[in-house]
């Protein structure tokens, strides 16, 4: 899924920059969608454009976030998908950080789609989007936690975690008698 959605994001892109001209839009689907290039320096909404480098920073963190602390965790495909979606996004708009113009951990994100009274927009932040929806149905909806687990409804995970055994140690069942033994 995080490689789909890069490759997807950074293809668009290339494609984006190489047949749209800056400031001239193109209206599709009478005028529900529109093709506008801009090169982005801040985040979302164009906020916090003069600290880029502190955006490209944050994005390497929350990759290495991901892979290292959750990836370990995963247990449901839902929560593959969410995970695979935000690492998409977050590594689409973190290659333009790198790649693109002024230079590495200053460089502008392209984004070229536009929706009626909507900021401009890429494929990455729609992944990022995408899993954020995801991320929360399956949290706070469904009660499903990344390993698969599933909370009661009222029950936050950390509540649920102190009735459930300890981690990293496995209930063996041998017989009419219980052991606890470290997994």
């Amino acid at each position: 899924m995080a490689l789909t959605g890069l490759v997807l994001d950074v293809v668009t892109k290339v494609v984006a920059v190489g047949q749209l001209e800056p400031g001239r839009p193109v209206p599709l689907l009478g005028g529900l969608l529109t093709l506008l290039l801009i090169r982005n320096p801040g985040a979302a909404f164009s906020t916090g454009e003069g600290i880029t480098p502190v955006f490209a920073l944050a994005a390497c963190a929350v990759l290495v976030f991901v892979v290292a602390r959750l990836v370990p965790k995963l247990g449901h495909p839902a929560w593959s998908v969410a995970l695979g979606l935000l690492s998409a996004g977050v590594a689409g708009n973190l290659v333009d950080r790198f790649a693109r113009q002024p230079g590495p951990l200053r460089g502008h994100v392209v984004d070229f789609l536009q929706l009626p009274h909507w900021p401009i927009f890429n494929v990455a932040d729609m992944c990022i989007t995408a899993a954020a929806v995801l991320i929360m149905v399956l949290a706070v909806v469904k009660n499903v936690g990344i390993g698969g687990e599933r909370y009661p409804r009222g029950a936050t995970p950390a509540q649920s975690a102190a009735t459930a055994p300890s981690a990293g140690r496995a209930v063996v069942d041998d017989g009419p008698r219980r052991e606890v033994e470290d997994a």
